[in-house]
């Protein structure tokens, strides 16, 4: 009887916590607001944990991971062919650039680890830009540290970004071609569900069995790269998959972000970390249009078109921003998704053999990691 009361008041404070979402994420999209089913789940289920008394928000990780596969799935599938070989092209820049980029993050980083005293690891993996979900997870599987000021820097960043960077591309600073570019598109037409099979089946399947087996090696973010990774290697043998359904894409992300409002603790939080955090990202994107000049020197492209590439944003959005600006939306979309690979495969193991030098270094890391 105390197990069935118990597995009971598990479904309730499941079905509790997916209403919280569903309405954050409603407000969020109603209001206009960026990321609407990422965020607004995120903040909803955040107050709800807070002053929620009789139910407990309860969200088990099995349902983010699966989200986290979808995503996966989605970056593999942005991986064509035909970006392949503008890759291919670009390489030596889009290396250095990514490289310059991820730099200045770092010094940021430490610049506001000084300042604050929060540990260099964690400021760091809040500060590589575009990686939200990749660094979130990234920083849960490490111990010492933390989430939520992990979570804060990524997330006030993106925001900025998503604000700030259409006023920029639209001001006379910039300027775009005359014509729009053909290339991938970053948000597909409604897709028809009849359309997602026999296909869907052996890519859920494949995409699985990887996260699983990418669990099992221990790979960073297993539940993300895995699928990724997979999903590349089959569209580049030429067994392409479906765009999946919008309503696919928001359960996605609901499900990811449900599982970090009920991890994050503000009230750690201090009025001098946030400040910093703020002033931080405008010095990123500060960083980013300076690179993006040299550039547009380098390649004979546009202002609009660099900025875009090297915007430490979401590739959705930036692309979405190109074709409204008339920018090459290939050029921007190929930069853009190999900051994401880049950071997705390289910065994982990068930042665990980092954080390992700090424990063994600094003996503080291990009484706080404990």
């Amino acid at each position: 009887m105390m197990l069935s009361n118990l597995n009971q008041n598990k479904w309730m404070q499941l079905l509790f916590t997916c209403a919280l979402a569903i309405v954050g994420g409603l407000i969020f999209k109603i209001i206009h607001l960026p990321i609407p089913w990422l965020l607004g789940p995120m903040i909803a289920v955040l107050i709800g944990s807070k002053v929620a008394k009789p139910i407990k928000p309860h969200w088990p990780r099995a349902i983010r991971d699966s989200g986290m596969i979808i995503v996966g799935y989605m970056v593999g599938l942005s991986f064509t062919l035909e970006t392949l070989k503008e890759i291919g092209k670009q390489f030596p820049s889009m290396v250095l650039f990514t490289t310059l980029l991820l730099v200045c993050s770092c010094g940021l980083a430490w610049v506001i680890s000084k300042l604050s005293k929060v540990s260099f690891p964690t400021v760091m993996m809040g500060s590589i830009p575009g990686g939200l979900s990749q660094m979130i997870t990234l920083a849960e599987e490490l111990k010492g540290i933390e989430l939520t000021v992990v979570t804060f820097l990524q997330v006030s960043r993106l925001m900025m970004i998503i604000f700030f960077v259409p006023m920029l591309v639209f001001s006379p600073l910039f300027s775009a071609s005359e014509h729009q570019q053909t290339g991938p598109v970053t948000q597909a037409a409604a897709v028809n569900w009849g359309d997602l099979f026999p296909h869907i089946i052996i890519f859920a399947f494949v995409c699985v069995l990887a996260a699983l087996i990418g669990k099992a090696i221990k790979f960073p973010t297993a539940f993300l790269l895995g699928p990724m990774i997979a999903t590349i290697l089959l569209n580049l043998s030429g067994f392409s998959g479906p765009s999946l359904p919008t309503v696919i894409i928001n359960a996605s992300q609901l499900m990811i972000g449900s599982y970090i409002g009920l991890m994050l603790k503000p009230d750690n939080l201090k009025i001098r970390f946030m400040l910093l955090a703020c002033l931080s990202g405008i010095v990123l994107i500060a960083c980013s249009i300076g690179l993006s000049l040299l550039l547009s020197k380098l390649h004979a492209v546009d202002t609009a078109t660099s900025f875009l590439s090297l915007s430490p944003g979401g590739m959705d959005q930036m692309g979405i921003i190109a074709q409204e600006v008339h920018a090459n939306l290939t050029f921007v979309i190929c930069y853009q998704l190999f900051r994401t690979l880049f950071i997705f495969i390289a910065v994982p193991p990068l930042l665990k053999a980092i954080f390992r030098s700090k424990l063994q270094t600094n003996p503080s890391y291990k009484k706080n990691a404990s």
